[in-house]
């Protein structure tokens, strides 16, 4: 009997498979839990729905990201914070600083867990790695000045 999967099952396959096992595991253990459904065309029909959305999402994130990290490589974040006379600074520029400012300056939201910095604590600028998507980043210059 041919299944589709709505959760991980162990030894069967991964959610939204498509998969044979035998009749009475099916309809004994399977379909009474609620770990799959049958395979009939209209539930076919749903899934390869699914699956195509699901791509095309996919496709314009990586889209969206590449578009950002081009964008990224001609813009610069202009940060002020107070520092000695060394140029080492009072305190330190956090992730959080950055995309505050990135939001303000440049009109990109972007998550500060998404910043692959240590904290900024000194004067100057400093490159900054951005993981975009799955395989994308970007860089972005941060220029510290003093108050």
């Amino acid at each position: 009997m041919q299944v589709i999967l709505n959760q991980d099952v162990k030894g069967q396959g991964k959610k939204g498979q498509l998969v044979n096992v035998s009749d009475g595991y099916a309809r004994n253990y399977l379909l009474p839990r609620g770990l799959a459904q049958e395979a009939t065309k209209s539930n076919i029909n749903v899934m390869k729905g699914k699956a195509e959305s699901l791509e095309y999402k996919i496709k314009t994130e990586t889209e969206e990201a590449k578009q950002i990290a081009e964008k990224m490589k001609e813009i610069e974040v202009i940060l002020s914070a107070k520092a000695g006379d060394n140029g080492k600074l009072f305190g330190s520029i956090t992730s959080k600083d950055v995309a505050e400012a990135l939001k303000l300056q440049h009109h990109i939201k972007l998550d500060k867990k998404k910043f692959v910095m240590s904290d900024i604590k000194k004067l100057g600028v400093t490159e900054v790695q951005v993981k975009l998507y799955t395989g994308i980043t970007g860089t972005l210059k941060v220029n510290v000045k003093p108050e």
